[in-house]
């Protein structure tokens, strides 16, 4: 992927884009700084290189978000720890290179300004909430993300501790979830999971924004993040066919079943598929792991969705939880309930490289 001068360098105005309230004007310098640097990329055709969000899923995995302390001396620590993300990175995935380590970052819309000093991609704002008759898909607190993924926990373990020496007190933690892969790719609910997932070249097409889309941000990809907890008693007392009538897969063996007629009670696989208005179905990629604590009570499924339109996810969520037709929401909110919603855009690993100089 290269950058056009005129899809690109060209967005990014005189470097003193005034047009959000809580950037600070005195910036200006840095975004000047910013935008040669820009410049001179899209001149040169510099390749933009997008995060790992490919990356293959691994045997162990941690979902950890943060909100962002309000001040300056906060937003400069962020800063220049995710100038050297990738640097820290390096420092745990060479323990064992076999472990496939990768660490995705994701900036909510209330950091982006301060932290980014960027415009802002264009659909990135805070999760939006959906109430349907009977369930809700809630919004909650979270500046950054970061997708720690490994073949070894102990990477995962030790990659977050060094991550949260580095930023201290300039942010607070809001939701850890570790997870883990479950024999072949399955939920808790004993169902493949991420079967709709594109595979190959397709993969680039569905999550990686291009210069046509939003040229400023190419590169980089939409991120949505929900955990859900699942009422494990009253799921296992269903029938396996009935449980397979929600989720429109056969449960031992992943078949594909058929769709409902038009207006009847949809499964969750065709609620989750979305169309345009000319028939086009758009992918997303679907990282999901459980995670759960048997000891507790506690079972779940943190869902983790990269596209490259938000729209894309937020047409998913509206049609399970409002329903299509509404009123005929997602039977599997019956038994899983999302305690978390958060939004997030990640940027392409080559932006990340000039936070270090302001």
């Amino acid at each position: 992927m290269v950058v056009e001068f005129s899809k690109c360098a060209k967005s990014f105005g005189n470097g003193y884009n005034n047009s959000s309230p809580n950037h600070d004007y005195r910036d200006g310098r840095r975004r000047a700084y910013q935008f040669q640097i820009a410049e001179r990329a899209c001149m040169s055709r510099v390749p933009i290189e997008p995060q790992r969000v490919e990356a293959p899923l691994t045997q162990s995995a941690t979902f950890l978000v943060v909100t962002v302390e309000d001040s300056p001396e906060a937003t400069k620590v962020v800063r220049s720890v995710l100038s050297r993300i990738d640097d820290i990175s390096k420092n745990v995935s060479i323990r064992d290179l076999a472990a496939q380590f990768a660490c995705i970052v994701g900036i909510g819309a209330k950091v982006w300004d301060r932290v980014m000093g960027l415009p802002r991609p264009s659909e990135l704002h805070p999760f939006k909430e959906f109430k349907g008759a009977k369930h809700m898909a809630v919004s909650t607190p979270g500046d950054l993300l970061f997708h720690i993924r490994s073949e070894r926990r102990d990477i995962c373990f030790e990659f977050e501790k060094q991550l949260l020496d580095l930023l201290g007190a300039s942010v607070k933690v809001v939701d850890e979830t570790v997870g883990f892969r479950y024999f072949d790719v399955r939920d808790l609910l004993g169902f493949v999971d991420g079967t709709a997932n594109p595979v190959g070249p397709a993969i680039q097409a569905s999550v990686v924004v291009t210069a046509d889309d939003d040229s400023h941000v190419m590169g980089g990809s939409y991120v949505v993040v929900q955990k859900y907890v699942h009422d494990m008693a009253a799921w296992n007392k269903l029938p396996t066919e009935i449980q397979e009538a929600i989720i429109g897969r056969t449960k031992w063996d992943n078949v594909e079943l058929d769709d409902a007629p038009e207006g009847k009670q949809a499964a969750h696989k065709t609620l989750a598929s979305i169309e345009d208005e000319n028939g086009v179905e758009y992918d997303i990629l679907r990282n999901n792991m459980p995670f759960g604590n048997p000891g507790s009570g506690e079972f779940g499924t943190y869902f983790i969705g990269y596209s490259r339109k938000l729209w894309v996810i937020e047409k998913m969520l509206e049609r399970m939880f409002v329903g299509y037709p509404p009123g005929l929401h997602d039977r599997l909110l019956d038994y899983s309930t999302p305690l978390t919603g958060s939004t997030f855009f990640a940027p392409s690993a080559s932006m990340f490289a000039t936070l270090g100089n302001g």
